[in-house]
């Protein structure tokens, strides 16, 4: 190793900036434009020095532009503290720390500092590409750590070096990353601000507000059945249940637990099935309809909404079993039932007194009511359209009877609408509705253009039922997709088209290596952890026996890259071979090489023992450690001294 006094020679600065530009590129689109210009002004002003071998900067200067850097931090989001403003001081730390490269303890810190950023990358994004751009970028910081030390070899042979490092720990990588005791949650994330802007339904529902999401191909989660997947009709993803109506918004009112079982009776065989939910920050989880298992840390609320003990900002994985028919809700409370009818009192009169002439004509006959209400929808000639008009205060009347054209949201809110003008209870929920499955690894994905509202009517004897208003008027949407309801010529979510077969294709391949990366790599959890050693046959291992097969294990790697390293270690060294193979003649003459004697001292005490040859034993020792010890070795003096050292006989 080098001496850590040592000045830095002109290539490692243009290496360590090298590995510098490489480590900030990536980051750059997570912070303000004035900082990234700033890093970027620092970064060339390192490369200006070293082209023009200019003096570095003074201290002072340097002690100044720190404290800007750091106060313009600060000033920026108010705090030093947390993932991107720690993140943004590294990186104008890294740029300032490049124009007091001086000796090669410097030349290590600034490395050492790279590789801190290159794991600060997975503080923003965990995809595949970011993994890729991570060796890459660990690749070229690792050369720069061996130009540090050796900046002889060109830029080629150090890269080469540094990926043969790298292969070398990947054995070892692997290892920890299977056997090492595994905590819940990844390693990366901050609370305070791993979680920013996501997509997903909101806990508030208003016309157009689903018709806006379902403009997003974003990936809401994905499922795994253990059977078959169930038809296309029966995929209703149950999510946040809004039974509150203020005029224009429906809301959520419960956000609470109510029940740690499932308080209802399932009928027909139950459906198992596993979920890999994205996060979206609110506290609901989905399942389908209805669920007969709650996952791990969740409750069921009394108005069956399956919500997490807390907001789900990571990915979340879990096992689900649910009934395709359930009775639930019969013995419903007073008070739930009561909260089920109120409406405004002002506003929609014509649906008002449609409602009206069904209450007069089926009295309390809930069931009569309600089939009067999806008559009166089926006659309606309504329009399932991804572009509904803006609606006024009396926005039911207006879809009904005006504009006939909506979203999911606008038939829903009418539905529930009316029924709760002719005093039936009802509730409008909120969720998604089928999916699709990709044929490369049989997940079901479910997408934000599948986001769906439906409604939900207390009957009698009966409970509460699931209507779907939207199927009566496009059937289509249920039993097929999104682009096979909406009227021809509209816009679609470029990954909804079904109109470019190769795009689809391609979709497939790429999500499921996506879907492999989220389940095997950034979903290895505890859980998956326990499941992979069981499958081994280590069932329920404790730290002890972890420990003694990690040891056992990383031993067995490093005893064979030992053994690969000395059976190897004269073919990556020609001069030295040749050198051996020219020592080797002379012992057999009585004159042996020393391992501890340099070739320069061995030549001299060669050529006094056989003086016939000193010419030539002289000549192959300085070719020797000109090749072997020079600063750029010529092109041919490697040739030449195995030509000489064949040639040679004493």
């Amino acid at each position: 190793m080098a001496r850590i006094d040592r000045p830095v020679s002109r290539r490692q600065a243009w290496w360590l900036l090298a590995g510098a530009v490489a480590t900030c590129l990536p980051l750059a689109p997570q912070f303000p434009l004035w900082l990234a210009l700033a890093a970027a002004a620092a970064l060339s002003w390192r490369a200006a020095l070293t082209w023009r071998q200019w003096h570095l900067p003074p201290r002072w200067l340097l002690v100044m532009l720190v404290i800007a850097g750091t106060a313009g931090v600060f000033l920026q989001y108010r705090t030093t503290l947390g993932r991107t403003p720690g993140v943004a001081l590294l990186v104008i730390f890294l740029a300032l720390k490049l124009l007091e490269l001086r000796t090669a303890r410097d030349a290590v810190a600034t490395a050492l500092l790279c590789y801190f950023l290159i794991l600060g990358q997975f503080l923003f994004t965990q995809t595949i590409p970011t993994a890729l751009l991570a060796c890459l970028t660990l690749l070229i910081t690792t050369a720069a750590l061996l130009a540090a030390s050796d900046d002889r070899p060109e830029p080629q042979q150090q890269l080469r070096r540094a990926g043969l490092m790298l292969a070398q720990a990947l054995p070892f990588m692997l290892l920890l990353f299977v056997l090492f005791p595994r905590v819940q949650g990844p390693l990366w994330g901050i609370p305070q601000d791993r979680f920013s802007a996501v997509s997903g339904l909101s806990d508030t529902m208003s016309p157009g507000s689903i018709a806006q999401l379902s403009q997003s191909d974003a990936i809401a989660f994905r499922v795994k059945f253990k059977g078959e997947t169930p038809p296309q009709s029966q995929l209703y993803w149950r999510g946040p249940v809004m039974p509150s109506f203020d005029g224009r918004n429906w809301r959520v009112t419960q956000t609470l637990g109510a029940y740690a079982e499932v308080p209802y009776t399932g009928l027909g065989a139950p459906v198992d099935y596993e979920v890999t939910l994205e996060p979206h920050g609110k506290f609901w989880l989905f399942a389908l309809e209805l669920p007969a298992t709650l996952p791990a840390e969740s409750a069921l609320t009394s108005d069956y909404q399956p919500v997490a003990r807390q907001a789900v900002r990571n990915r979340l994985r879990y096992t689900q079993r649910a009934w395709p028919e359930a009775i639930a809700g019969i013995n419903e409370a007073r008070n739930l039932l009561g909260a089920a009818v109120e409406l405004p009192k002002d506003g929609n009169p014509r649906i008002r007194a449609i409602s009206a002439a069904w209450r007069a004509q089926h009295g309390d006959d809930s069931a009569a009511i309600l089939a009067a209400a999806e008559n009166f929808f089926s006659r309606q000639l309504l329009i399932y359209t991804l572009n509904p008009p803006l609606l006024g205060a009396d926005m039911v009347d207006e879809f009904l009877f005006d504009t006939r054209r909506g979203f999911c949201e606008h038939f829903a809110a009418a539905f529930v609408f009316a029924l709760r003008a002719a005093g039936v209870p009802a509730r409008v929920v909120a969720g998604y509705q089928g999916g699709e499955v990709n044929p490369v690894d049989g997940y079901l994905v479910v997408r934000q253009y599948d986001a769906h509202a439906w409604a939900e009517a207390w009957i009698a004897g009966r409970g509460w039922v699931r209507v779907d208003p939207t199927a009566i008027s496009a059937p289509s949407r249920i039993s097929g997709n999104l682009a096979d309801a909406v009227p021809a010529g509209e816009a679609l979510p470029f990954l909804a088209r079904g109109d470019l077969a190769w795009l689809r294709e391609l979709r497939y391949r790429l999500d499921a290596v996506s879907n492999g990366w989220n389940q095997w790599v950034l979903g290895y959890n505890p859980q998956r952890q326990r499941d992979l050693l069981a499958s081994l046959g280590l069932n329920e291992p404790d730290w002890r026996n972890m420990t003694a097969i990690l040891s056992v294990l990383c031993g067995a790697v490093m005893l064979g890259l030992t053994a690969w390293i000395l059976r190897n270690r004269l073919r990556v060294d020609p001069a030295l071979a040749a050198w051996r193979r020219f020592t080797a003649r002379l012992a057999r003459r009585g004159i042996a090489w020393q391992p501890w004697e340099g070739p320069q001292a061995f030549a001299e005490r060669a050529a006094r023992q056989a003086p016939m040859h000193a010419a030539a034993i002289g000549e192959i020792a300085a070719l020797y450690a000109r090749v072997r010890y020079g600063p750029a070795p010529q092109a041919g003096e490697l040739i030449r001294l195995k030509a000489r050292i064949s040639a040679f006989r004493p």
